[in-house]
């Protein structure tokens, strides 16, 4: 019944049909189509993804690659380093050290926030990088049985685990 006063209304299937088609097409002049955007928006990344992963399919082991590692390894020896070099130096001049860390107390205190930040991305951006490469094993992984045809290790002449075990047994 609903579907014979439809079609009185609105006409049969193919006007329906072309009537849909027509209120999508004016609706979509006011409100664009969120999923047809959507799929847009993936074939974007998609096709910048691949663009950016052609760009470094070959390594190149140049000399300016090799001088850039060099230089990203030097940071944190440099500040281990320095930090040991600051307390041989209060040791050996102390009035010297104690004229330098006089200065150090006038530098404002938004350029120590600046400093800190720069060296904790530096360091948190490594860090992220090395998590991101380092694959763990899932959590809650048996290791493996040993294969068959092998025979397990021979139990160990050990009195506190003999005392152990039948203690729990």
């Amino acid at each position: 019944m609903i579907r014979s006063l439809f079609g009185l209304l609105f006409g049969g299937a193919r006007e329906a049909r072309a009537l849909g088609q027509t209120v999508t097409s004016v609706a979509e002049v006011f409100r664009p189509n969120a999923t047809r955007a959507m799929e847009l928006g993936h074939d974007a990344y998609k096709a910048a993804h691949a663009s950016h992963s052609a760009e470094f399919q070959f390594a190149r082991g140049g000399w300016f690659d090799s001088a850039v590692n060099g230089l990203n390894r030097l940071p944190r020896p440099l500040l281990a380093l320095g930090t040991l070099a600051l307390f041989v130096y209060a040791m050996t001049d102390p009035d010297g050290f104690a004229r330098r860390m006089h200065a150090l107390s006038g530098v404002p205190d938004p350029l120590w926030w600046l400093l800190g930040a720069v060296v904790a991305f530096y360091f948190g951006a490594r860090e992220a990088h090395h998590i991101r490469c380092t694959r763990t094993p899932p959590q809650g992984q048996q290791t493996p049985a040993p294969p068959k045809g092998t025979t397990p290790l021979p139990e160990l002449d050990n009195p506190a685990m003999a005392e152990w075990k039948q203690g729990s047994a």
